[in-house]
């Protein structure tokens, strides 16, 4: 089926069924989906409630195929031809189901597989989309104004879900696999089924972060203070979710820092030139530089808060390019007298 920027070409649809204290159970579909209307919507609706959640990672596949096999089964599926599309999305049904009971998941619900080609021309892209979505019970009206019991998939309970861009894994990009992130257990489960790699792509996302932050609160033009104020609350706020393992989520990270007018910073984030990939858990030790300057030389090394160059504690002389530091503490004073220095 063919939309202005999707083109479904295979779609599948299996049954995890997960019951409180029992194995996981799975019921297999043995042949793909009709492409036909109700697929397309489906796949729509999929794939806009992935695009409008916020909490998303990236990243790329783990090198350890024999721990991790979906890279080493798509290899089959896409580049030797070896590998049906009904075979490949059993052999993921099945890891799904070994994973939800190790991890000891509470919910089932229905597995898509779905094979979309998006966009058009030479800037397209070939991409399997993998989800578990929920049910929810409602009431239709028959032709006869009967009212009738009936389930139907809640795409509002989207459980995890995960996009792999085969095209950029093809190429050799950086990053090419996404994942919904959630708190708690959230999409780590499914980012493992995926056997998705972020660590490398987390430390890099925080560090261009800190730069946009960086050249935010200078080109608003903030007062050395209220600067400082800003960078600090970031410091705080990704601090906070580095250690709970929380991702960064734009929308929240803007109204935290900079309350006053957070569709600003907001803006900048998203802005297609910064590049900052939504979702990734902050580095902490990538966010020091918000708060602190740190440099070496052969014979020494330095570090000390931005705040103070703007308390005098700190002082950059540019004509000199030197530094000078004041209110230098009783026991260093005395290891420098006593190495002689003047």
């Amino acid at each position: 089926m063919r939309t202005a920027e999707r083109h479904l070409t295979h779609l599948i649809v299996h049954t995890l069924t997960k019951d409180a204290g029992a194995p996981a159970r799975l019921v297999l579909r043995d042949a793909p989906c009709a492409l036909d209307g109700a697929a397309l919507r489906l796949v729509e609706r999929l794939c806009g409630q992935y695009e409008s959640r916020a909490a998303k990672g990236v990243g790329r596949f783990e090198e350890d195929e024999e721990a991790f096999p979906l890279a080493r089964w798509l290899r089959a599926h896409v580049i030797d031809d070896t590998l049906d599309f009904v075979a490949l999305s059993h052999q993921f049904a099945e890891r799904v189901r070994a994973i939800a009971d190790e991890e000891e998941l509470e919910d089932g619900g229905h597995l898509v597989m779905a094979r979309i080609r998006e966009g058009a021309g030479d800037g397209s892209a070939d991409c399997l989309w993998a989800a578990l979505l929920g049910e929810a019970e409602g009431v239709s009206i028959s032709g006869a104004l009967e009212l009738r019991d009936c389930s139907h998939v809640d795409f509002a309970a989207l459980h995890a879900a995960g996009r792999i861009d085969l095209t950029g894994w093809r190429r050799g990009d950086e990053r090419y696999l996404g994942f919904l992130r959630g708190r708690g257990k959230g999409g780590a489960w499914f980012k493992r089924v995926l056997g998705c790699s972020d660590v490398m792509v987390a430390l890099q996302e925080t560090k261009k972060l800190v730069a946009t932050l960086d050249r935010f609160v200078d080109t608003e033009g903030l007062a050395p203070a209220t600067r400082d104020a800003v960078l600090e609350r970031a410091h705080d706020y990704l601090d906070t979710l580095g250690e709970a393992g929380a991702p960064v989520v734009f929308e929240e990270l803007a109204r935290e820092v900079f309350p006053e007018q957070p569709a600003r910073l907001d803006a900048l984030l998203r802005a297609e030139e910064t590049k900052i990939a939504p979702g990734f858990v902050p580095n902490r030790r990538a966010i020091r530089p918000l708060v602190r300057f740190s440099a070496s030389a052969e014979n020494w090394k330095l570090e000390f808060e931005r705040s103070g160059l703007h308390s005098g504690a700190v002082h950059y002389d540019r004509a000199t390019v030197t530094l000078v530091l004041s209110g230098v503490p009783d026991y260093l004073k005395r290891m420098l007298e006593e190495d002689g220095a003047d």
